[in-house]
């Protein structure tokens, strides 16, 4: 039976610190994908960003390195057998330590595909196929404290326009990391003789990677 996971003692927490880039000179088409950077200087358990051209899969996602050497790293748990050819990009490691200790609900969309229509006029049946998927996006709803150190940095990154990224963590231990632009204005709201609450919004770049430890 699976292991179902509940949303309570989740530890969240947001990129406060983003270091600079260490170039990339390769990534490879297997299972786990093992990048190529001279001298990176990271170690097993780091968070890195990685920005990418040509393996679009891998742009501007959130990785964790695994069985690093002097020269190269894994990106944990990714199988890039089928992704598009590396030609060039660079990763930046990221310190997650702002924590998040105020949200209150969340519901996730997006990831669906806009279809494109393949229909001849020798079908009788319409036909389609998927074209590009949705954009992932989490909303929050969040306890209203203006100087709650979490929401001040999400306000902060809202209002500067400028990307984060946030890890999940289970109590079962499985993890959630992923990028994205942040909306947080702090207006509050609620209902009659209820806490007060605000909404956050944020706007995930391609897929979440997931992380059973």
């Amino acid at each position: 039976m699976s292991s179902v996971t509940k949303w309570a003692n989740v530890a969240v927490a947001m990129q406060s610190v983003i270091a600079a880039a260490k170039t990339i000179t390769a990534v490879t088409q297997a299972s786990p994908a093992v990048a190529s950077s001279v001298a990176h200087g990271f170690t097993n358990g780091d968070y890195v960003l990685i920005a990418a051209q040509g393996m679009t899969q891998i742009d501007k996602r959130v990785f964790r390195v695994a069985n690093v050497a002097a020269d190269t790293f894994e990106l944990e748990g990714i199988d890039s057998t089928s992704f598009d050819a590396f030609t060039s990009g660079d990763a930046k490691e990221i310190t997650l330590g702002t924590s998040l200790t105020t949200l209150t609900s969340v519901s996730g969309s997006g990831g669906d595909f806009d279809f494109i229509d393949t229909t001849t006029i020798h079908d009788s049946i319409k036909t389609q196929i998927p074209g590009t998927a949705n954009a992932l996006t989490y909303e929050f709803e969040s306890i209203w404290d203006v100087a709650d150190t979490g929401l001040i940095a999400l306000k902060l990154a809202s209002d500067n326009q400028e990307e984060r990224a946030f890890l999940f963590t289970f109590p079962n231990g499985q993890k959630m990391v992923f990028n994205g632009f942040v909306g947080a204005s702090l207006v509050p709201g609620g209902n009659a003789q209820d806490k007060v609450t605000t909404s956050v919004t944020i706007t995930a770049f391609g897929t979440p990677t997931y992380l059973a430890t």
